[in-house]
């Protein structure tokens, strides 16, 4: 199944992010022999063990609800926090990140689905941190906004399912074009994950956060 998915994403120029969250270090070993580099985890000090226990050259994905007193656990070795959803937790990242002198890749969070239980940015709060960023006498050194992320509802509805995602996919487009006008590293849009990817690279999807498909169910 890794094959497959691999050359269906490669056609479209998709990353894809095999989330490994409760699955044993040979399983993702097993993948990442198989050339896979990106994996995604939920929890932090499950990270923190699976980043010890396995290849240094594996980036790791931070894709789970992010508490600001775990922070400094991950940044020393973070490929990417998909999951930042507060300007607090922006500013705390920012912190932790000076105090080692590293940058650190960050995707913001956006709320799309009808579920309040799913974490978020309004597009209000998308703006503030925005305005903090690109103040000209910002700050937020030590963090690089390279893109957002969200999740669709769970639901069976395709249709809901996709105007979801195309709200997300809008949301990147006035971020570009205004506020990271030709900031070249704010490129990504992380949606889509084993039920639903197909339809998220139809929505102009960059990375997908696949678990189940490569895994097997939990």
């Amino acid at each position: 199944m890794f094959e497959e998915i691999k050359e269906e994403l490669a056609q479209s120029n998709t990353q894809l992010i095999a989330v490994s969250k409760t699955k044993p270090i040979d399983a993702i070993r097993n993948l990442y022999n198989q050339g896979q580099i990106d994996f995604g985890e939920n929890k932090v000090q499950e990270l923190v063990d699976k980043y010890e226990a396995l290849p240094k050259d594996i980036r790791w994905h931070l894709i789970g609800h992010l508490q600001s007193n775990k922070i400094k656990y991950i940044i020393p070795f973070i490929y990417c926090i998909h999951s930042v959803d507060s300007l607090k937790l922006v500013f705390e990242i920012n912190k932790e990140a000076s105090k080692i002198n590293r940058t650190v890749n960050i995707l913001l969070q956006m709320h799309i689905a009808k579920e309040d239980t799913k974490y978020g940015l309004s597009h209000k709060e998308l703006i503030e941190v925005l305005e903090y960023y690109t103040a000209p006498q910002s700050e937020l050194k030590y963090i690089h906004i390279i893109g957002l992320m969200g999740m669709a509802t769970f639901t069976e509805d395709q249709n809901l399912i996709r105007q979801e995602f195309r709200q997300l996919s809008s949301y990147f487009k006035m971020t570009k074009n205004t506020y990271l006008l030709g900031k070249d590293n704010f490129r990504e849009i992380s949606m889509g994950m084993s039920g639903d990817y197909k339809i998220a690279i139809e929505e102009g999807s960059t990375m997908v956060r696949i678990g189940s498909l490569l895994f097997g169910k939990r």
